[in-house]
């Protein structure tokens, strides 16, 4: 049976959703292709068809997780003043939610000890992801007047994965919330942002 080209796309679009999926539960190290194929309700046989190897299906993955946090990123600041759009990213970054939501949100905060041991192709997909996720920000902090967006963007970041990163990691629910409550007001003094009303 022949199938119509866009039926193709939204299969492929299933498979790669059903990686970042896996990805994020297990790791992407720990990625099976049958195992995806079959969370996608397809058969292993038909995993070439869409992909030339493991590490190409790991990377398109990578890249449906970054584009996931590109969306979220669009949904908290479209529509608001540059200084409340900013601030309301931060707010959700550094929350409770997105801390104890590791199946969705950013894929930085776990991606980041894996990316310098993944294959090529998944390496620059990740790269790809972070320096877009930069660029985004560095256009919020150019509308807020920064005499250096891109540099401040990186800071913001970094600061972001870092603090979300070990809130996850600790195991005392007081001071994980401490971590994020700190770097959440630590970063918004510095841009001198107000929260969202």
């Amino acid at each position: 049976m022949r199938y119509e080209a866009s039926h193709k796309e939204e299969t492929r679009k299933r498979v790669v959703k059903a990686a970042a999926r896996a990805i994020r539960t297990h790791g992407p190290f720990k990625v099976g292709v049958a195992g995806v194929m079959a969370e996608a309700g397809l058969t292993h046989g038909g995993f070439y068809a869409h992909f030339s190897s493991k590490d190409d299906l790991v990377a398109a993955g990578i890249g449906r997780m970054f584009d996931d946090g590109r969306s979220r990123l669009e949904r908290e600041t479209a529509a608001r003043p540059p200084a409340e759009a900013l601030a309301a990213y931060i707010d959700f970054y550094l929350s409770a939610e997105h801390r104890d939501a590791r199946a969705v949100g950013c894929p930085l905060p776990f991606l980041a000890a894996d990316a310098p041991r993944l294959p090529g192709a998944a390496r620059e997909r990740f790269a790809q992801g972070v320096a877009d996720l930069t660029a985004r920000l560095s256009d919020r902090l150019v509308a807020l007047g920064r005499s250096d967006p891109e540099t401040d963007a990186m800071s913001l970041l970094s600061e972001m994965v870092g603090a979300l990163s070990l809130a996850r990691a600790d195991p005392d629910a007081l001071r994980s919330d401490a971590i994020l409550n700190t770097s959440r007001a630590a970063l918004k003094a510095r841009f001198d942002l107000e929260s969202p009303t």
